[in-house]
């Protein structure tokens, strides 16, 4: 069964997304094509986004919040205008909300380590809990296990059911009145699983814990509105949404980031300093010490732009067709087990998956040799993978450039692959 072309949705038309992508047309050793099929690990950049941090770059440039010459007024007002933009596409409430770390890395640290330094009600001690779940990126356990440790705090979290969903069986017994923290991922990246954060956020809540959302994959493929969704803090990073590597933002709500102490001392986010003390800036300098990423929220603006002018509401279409025929073309192959969900409902345009006899590194270099790109390893989520009793795994992660003739490459590369190592049929 193959599929051609742009019949599969007509919601985006991907050869005009494309043509907007240049490295989509690389060719690769041997001459050829390049089958991206690792955007969950980053995706790629249209010229729209390059062009518009060249430009700054080669007009712009200067600091922020600093010089008041031409340069850096019109610096720090494209910095600001791009904050804007990045609040209204997720529905901020209000444009200081929104902080530029330099991934969501960072920007869960910096949710992590205040809570671990902070006061009266959101600070962290024994006899606390904190609750995540299994199937997290590692940037989402590590820093709760450090919290954990520092304070003597519990760490507590959800399982995984053998489908690949988070089990919620025991949810009033694991979000209890102990539990301060709720931190959980939107979209897993390897099992490509969505959470029911409706009912996660309600009960944590329920019993007045904080809830923290790690966003990096679900920003780039859906409409977000942190408005409505009810959490606390809302991580995501630029560069798995067209937008450019070292740069990430935290949404806050404006009560719980005034309350919380900095996360770094220096520049730009202090009232004044004295020898003997200092006070802090408003949000949202408060949580931007030093020059800023500058150059990079411009670029994230513009992917902003991007993205809204197709329709976040087009893209997750597409991702969800896509990803739906990638399941279907996957579950032919003999030999080949998928790791999550493998039906479309409630899941992601990432497929984690292993074929017998052949270890996920193998797979990967082989099908690379046939122009295809995936990813192969622990996906840094090695509590999922161990919970289905693996290492690692071949993953394929898809955007709204992918096209079925690309799943259908992949199908194609792992059948070689599969002759190349004789197994299965």
């Amino acid at each position: 069964m193959t599929m051609q072309g742009t019949a599969l949705t007509g919601l985006l038309d991907t050869d005009r997304i494309r043509a907007d992508f240049p490295i989509l047309s690389r060719r690769l050793d041997g001459d050829r094509p390049l089958v991206y099929l690792d955007s969950a690990n980053t995706s790629q950049k249209p010229r729209q986004v390059i062009g518009a941090m060249t430009a700054h770059y080669e007009q712009i440039n200067s600091n922020v919040g600093r010089a008041v010459h031409q340069l850096g007024d019109a610096s720090t007002q494209a910095y600001e205008v791009a904050r804007v933009k990045i609040a209204a596409f997720i529905n901020a409430p209000d444009a200081s909300e929104v902080i530029f770390a330099k991934n969501s890395s960072e920007a869960l640290n910096l949710v992590a380590n205040t809570l671990a330094w902070a006061h009266g009600d959101y600070e962290v001690g024994v006899g606390d809990e904190v609750v995540i779940t299994e199937m997290e990126h590692h940037s989402n356990i590590v820093p709760w296990q450090l919290l954990a440790e520092r304070k003597g705090a519990t760490l507590r979290w959800f399982g995984i059911t053998d489908e690949g969903r988070l089990d919620l069986s025991q949810i009033d017994s694991i979000i209890n009145d102990r539990t301060k923290v709720v931190s959980v991922v939107w979209v897993s990246n390897m099992l490509g699983t969505v959470t029911p954060l409706e009912t996660i956020i309600r009960r944590a809540h329920e019993v007045g814990a904080l809830v923290v959302v790690d966003a990096s994959q679900a920003v780039p493929q859906f409409r977000v509105d942190v408005a409505a969704l009810g959490a606390d803090f809302v991580a995501f990073t630029g560069h798995k949404m067209v937008g450019p590597t070292g740069i990430g933002v935290l949404w806050g709500r404006a009560k719980v980031l005034d309350a919380l102490p900095p996360f770094l001392g220096g520049g730009s986010m202090i009232e004044t300093v004295t020898m003997q003390r200092s006070t802090w800036a408003p949000l949202p300098a408060k949580f931007e010490a030093g020059t800023p990423p500058i150059v990079e929220a411009i670029g994230l603006a513009a992917a902003v732009d991007y993205l809204s002018a197709l329709g976040m509401d087009n893209v997750a279409g597409h991702e969800h067709a896509i990803t739906a025929y990638a399941l279907e073309r996957l579950l032919e192959v003999d030999g080949l087990t998928i790791l999550g969900p493998t039906e479309p409902v409630d899941r992601g345009g990432a497929v984690s998956f292993e074929i017998d006899g052949v270890h996920p590194h193998d797979v990967s270099q082989v099908l690379d040799s046939l122009g295809v790109a995936v990813r192969a390893g622990h996906h840094c989520a090695k509590p999922a993978h161990a919970r289905f009793g693996v290492q690692s795994s071949t993953r394929a992660s898809f955007y709204l450039y992918t096209t079925p003739a690309e799943i259908d490459a992949l199908v194609d590369g792992i059948e070689q692959t599969k002759r190349f190592f004789k197994v299965g049929s």
